[in-house]
């Protein structure tokens, strides 16, 4: 790569896919990308992270400050030259400025917000949704999971969304974890393909969550991996791909994932 180029930072590829740069800029950053591989394969990784930080922040963002992130917003000038008819910042934008709001609240929020991670561990599709995932559970706090437990009937309700969209078959029964709460079910997007995200809460060790996507990969008995601080036990099988992550001890996790293989049909 040319030395005179400056690599662009995550906030700059965000902004270049959003269609948020100036003519100048996204020329610059085209030549960048055609001239520097690392930079063209961060770019089409966050072009491809698809998945709802605010959905899942609702309850957090709730409580933010919003007086004081407006004061801090409008302090910010606008870029001189930008497109006078680009489209309003799109949903990701908003977030940003609200997790801006919960730092002011004192709440410490990873900086992968920006882009889903840094770098993938492996090129192979199981390895890559996996570091999106981390990347995305990486933000939870005991706080993001607070507020009461859903009855067994909502949880069914909220399973059933699942089940639709993933052919699944999952009961309340079958993604209870001993001595952890279950407190939603999400369905998520990656890649262009539905991503299922039961969420729990850990009283020793905080958020945890077992996600699941269709894959063609064939089974694979479980391994264990480490991302982002936390423990991985991720395994498949003819039709679908499942990953349990969480703080707990490798050991304590593989016991839980076990239990889950055990009981989750599909």
């Amino acid at each position: 790569m040319s030395t005179k180029h400056t690599i662009p930072s995550d906030e700059d590829l965000t902004a270049f896919i959003d269609g948020e740069l100036t003519a100048e800029d996204e020329a610059r950053i085209e030549a960048i990308v055609k001239e520097d591989e690392n930079v063209a394969e961060r770019l089409e990784f966050l072009a491809r992270a698809s998945l709802p930080f605010e959905q899942a922040f609702a309850p957090l963002l709730s409580e933010a400050p919003r007086e004081k992130l407006a004061a801090m917003l409008a302090a910010i000038p606008a870029r001189e030259g930008a497109k006078s008819d680009a489209a309003p910042a799109p949903d990701r934008r908003r977030f940003l400025g609200a997790l801006a709001a919960s730092l002011v609240a004192g709440i410490a929020i990873d900086r992968a917000v920006i882009g889903i991670g840094r770098s993938l561990s492996s090129k192979d599709e199981n390895s890559e949704w996996r570091a999106v995932v981390a990347d995305y559970i990486s933000l939870y706090t005991a706080e993001t999971l607070a507020g009461p437990i859903p009855g067994r009937q909502e949880q069914a309700a909220q399973l059933a969304g699942l089940d639709e969209k993933l052919g699944l078959s999952l009961s309340p029964e079958a993604v209870a974890l001993p001595g952890i709460d279950f407190k939603r079910a999400l369905l998520l997007q990656y890649d262009g393909k539905a991503l299922a995200q039961v969420a729990y809460l850990d009283p020793e060790t905080g958020p945890m969550a077992l996600c699941i996507v269709k894959s063609d990969a064939g089974p694979k008995a479980p391994d264990l991996e480490n991302r982002k601080g936390m423990s991985v036990v991720y395994w498949s099988n003819g039709t679908h791909a499942f990953m349990l992550i969480g703080y707990a001890a490798a050991d304590r996790m593989t016991a839980i994932a076990d239990g889950v293989r055990a009981r989750v049909a599909v």
